[in-house]
């Protein structure tokens, strides 16, 4: 029962091994995984080694599988032996190894196929194993073979879902003259998918528009709701001029109308040249539908978020009016759009999250994109037990060039032919 309470792989091997010291009351256990053709150790995974003993063991390689360990992988019998070193099979040690007398080795298998093999040694009363030792552990090696299996088959259904999920994210196009770069990342937990996304596209008057959302839920069904509402969002948003609001207002319409989605935060931008044109920067339009602010980081300056209304999630009200807000841009500043994986922690508030990664973030301001993506999501404040998707904007130094406004035009008055 102990030992299939685990699915994570890594987790189920350190129970298996636990589990048998507690039961045979030995001092060391490990279990050491054969490679593909079985030939040999490809993982090996200790427990009772002190911090010392290990630290003596640095830099010494996997068993390399011969000896006494080699023995119970060619000839998979459970093994026992009252003396190691006076085996005729025994190899001695590395240098650093700690002195072990006993030894109990069982194979586990796994649908008929043999896993790898439980090794234990040295009983805390002195004593060598006996009978009794050998047929618990023996047993137990049978529980694992399952358990082992149910891991390995939750991995691959896992692999497959996040696979899914991340086919159902976007590759960011071609965002000339802005510049982007975005970064999903899974739960740690069991849970894994979920349902983060983003999306960012060069729209028909050359205004960016980006989004970053979150559905409620981490599951394959939030992972499908999310595919279906940021599709529905790139097509109002490519078609329609209008303010993110009513873009918002829009998708919760159709939302309300023609599927059962689950709540969904958002937070919708239109990054734009400011009205004076020239070298006069850039403007930020946004609408948020739950979700937390934007992160502004302007050369020269602290980070800042964009604080202001952030209206209903999609899927609450679709009657209830959209706010809009409009901030200023300098030239080459950049945009952070994150969901609340990147910040929420159990032990403290979502607003210490949110400090802690603006601290992160101001010193790569300037950086590449791809990197300030990278670094967040490696050292993000929060616990990391929800998927987090992040998404990075960047406006061109200078202002609107006038290749782009006569870029613009020509788009113009194609449209209106």
């Amino acid at each position: 029962m102990a030992i299939s309470g685990e699915l994570e792989l890594p987790l189920v091997l350190d129970r298996i091994v636990r589990t048998a010291m507690d039961l045979v009351h030995a001092r060391y256990g490990a279990l050491g995984v054969l490679n593909d053709d079985g030939t040999e150790l490809a993982e090996f995974h200790t427990v009772g080694l002190t911090d010392q003993e290990r630290a003596d063991l640095e830099g010494v390689g996997l068993p390399h599988g011969r000896g006494l360990l080699g023995t119970l992988i060619h000839h998979p019998e459970p093994l026992r032996v009252d003396d190691i070193r006076a085996h005729q099979h025994s190899a001695g040690y590395p240098q650093g190894h700690p002195p072990m007398r006993t030894l109990l080795g069982v194979a586990i298998s796994v649908r008929g196929e043999i896993y790898g093999d439980l090794y234990l040694s040295d009983r805390l009363d002195g004593r060598p194993f006996d009978t009794h030792d050998q047929d618990v552990v023996v047993a137990l090696a049978a529980a694992a073979g399952i358990a082992l299996e149910n891991a390995r088959l939750f991995d691959h259904v896992r692999s497959g879902a996040e696979r899914f999920q991340r086919l159902l994210l976007p590759r960011l196009p071609d965002l000339r003259p802005y510049e982007g770069a975005a970064l999903y990342q899974p739960a740690a937990s069991p849970a894994q998918v979920g349902g983060d996304w983003y999306d960012a596209v060069l729209l028909p008057d050359l205004a960016c528009g980006a989004v970053i959302g979150d559905v409620v839920g981490h599951d394959l069904q939030a992972a499908a709701a999310m595919a279906q509402t940021r599709n529905m969002l790139r097509a109002l948003l490519y078609d329609r001029r209008t303010p993110p609001s009513a873009v918002l207002t829009a998708l919760d319409h159709t939302l309300h109308a023609i599927t059962d989605a689950p709540v969904t935060t958002a937070c919708l931008a239109r990054i734009e040249p400011a009205a004076g044109g020239g070298d006069s920067g850039w403007e930020l339009h946004w609408s948020s539908a739950g979700h937390l602010p934007p992160l502004l980081l302007a050369p020269g300056h602290r980070p800042r978020y964009l604080h202001a209304e952030p209206g209903l999630p999609l899927g609450v009200d679709p009657d209830r009016p959209r706010p809009d807000h409009t901030y200023p841009l300098p030239p080459g500043a950049t945009l952070l759009f994150f969901t609340d994986g990147l910040v929420e922690h159990p032990a403290h508030s979502i607003d210490r999250g949110m400090d802690a990664l603006a601290e992160i973030a101001g010193p790569l301001a300037e950086g590449p994109l791809g990197a300030l993506c990278q670094v967040l999501c490696g050292e993000h404040p929060s616990d990391g037990h929800d998927d987090m998707a992040v998404l990075a904007l960047r406006v061109p130094q200078g202002g609107i060039s006038r290749r782009m406004t006569g870029t613009r035009g020509s788009q113009e008055t194609s449209r209106e032919r």
